[in-house]
């Protein structure tokens, strides 16, 4: 899948099949629209292509408010939507940058320049609650409208429901938040998961004796948090089990390297001699978040937080043993 940051690149296929949302999780739903844009495109000769934004509008309406609460909680990064973008066998995404700009755009110029001069839409695939351009006036019946003039087909996917759940970005992030990893994977079809390249933190934890990949999380309001079980993959032949903090790590040093940032920390609970002391660092890697343990406590130095990490692993072993 080719990646484009805006529609003003030579290798952007400007006649395509597209569909257009935020993809937040890319979750079940999403997947099924993405499958029907695909045999779409297909049958008509067309390269398939979604439209996604970053930020996150709400996450800019809520900056530009001042009022930080009313950002949504980010379900994962734009490295995982796009790798599951591309896992959906997509030709082609286009992340637009939200800004003031676009969120100005009414809806008829959503479409002139976005749609038709900068995307080449001939055919566009919108879920059932689709609303576009500025103050969300735009809507499914006002684009077959004016797709009916502009020359390019609409159509609407009705709601996916899984055991009678809608499911939805709204579901996903309550199912994480509440620690229901078993509901957060049958709403997204796969276990949750985060991927990046493991990066340098304070090494505290080896000092400890727990030795940690870390992982930014690039915003700074993640829908989980919290200690998990988890498997890490991309290092050995077989996945890594392990335990993981998501979150802010409020018992360090708030001034510390990694001070402020959401890590993912993994500490894994066999360590592969064959990777050495340094064996990860740069390396990219997908970590399964499998079943909560606790959320993030705040721990009275560092005898306490080494007792809570050694009764985290071996909470984790235990529910591995009863599962594997």
């Amino acid at each position: 899948m080719k990646v484009f940051r805006g529609f003003h690149h030579p290798g952007l296929n400007t006649a395509c099949a597209l569909t257009i949302g935020n993809f937040d999780g890319v979750h079940r739903g999403h997947q099924a629209m993405l499958a029907l844009l695909k045999s779409e495109a297909q049958q008509r000769g067309l390269p398939s292509c979604a439209l996604t934004f970053e930020p996150h509008p709400r996450d800019y309406f809520a900056a530009v408010a001042h009022k930080p609460e009313l950002a949504p909680a980010r379900i994962g990064t734009l490295r995982d939507k796009l790798i599951d973008l591309a896992q959906s066998g997509l030709d082609q995404a286009v992340v637009l940058p939200f800004d003031a700009r676009l969120a100005a755009l009414s809806p008829q110029a959503f479409i002139d320049e976005v749609l038709c001069a900068g995307l080449g839409a001939q055919y566009v695939l919108v879920g059932d609650d689709f609303r576009f351009g500025a103050k969300r006036a735009g809507d499914y019946a006002l684009l077959d409208s004016v797709g009916t003039d502009k020359g390019f087909d609409v159509a609407r996917m009705n709601s996916y429901e899984v055991h009678g759940l809608r499911v939805s970005s709204s579901a996903v992030r309550e199912a994480l938040s509440q620690g229901r990893m078993l509901d957060t994977a049958r709403l997204l079809g796969r276990p949750y998961r985060i991927s990046g390249h493991v990066v340098h933190g304070r090494k505290l934890g080896r000092e400890l004796g727990f030795r940690t990949l870390n992982l930014r999380f690039a915003h700074w309001k993640p829908a989980a948090g919290g200690i998990f079980v988890v498997l890490v993959h991309g290092l050995t032949p077989a996945p890594l089990a392990g335990v993981a903090n998501m979150g802010i790590r409020p018992s360090l040093d708030p001034r510390d390297v990694n001070g402020g940032r959401v890590l993912l920390e993994t500490h894994c609970l066999d360590w592969p001699e064959s990777l050495g002391a340094e064996g990860a660092y740069g390396k990219i890697i997908r970590v399964e978040l499998l079943h909560k343990l606790h959320d993030e406590l705040k721990y009275d130095g560092l005898d306490a937080l080494t007792r809570g990490i050694r009764q985290d692993c071996d909470d984790a072993r235990a529910w591995l043993a009863a599962r594997i």
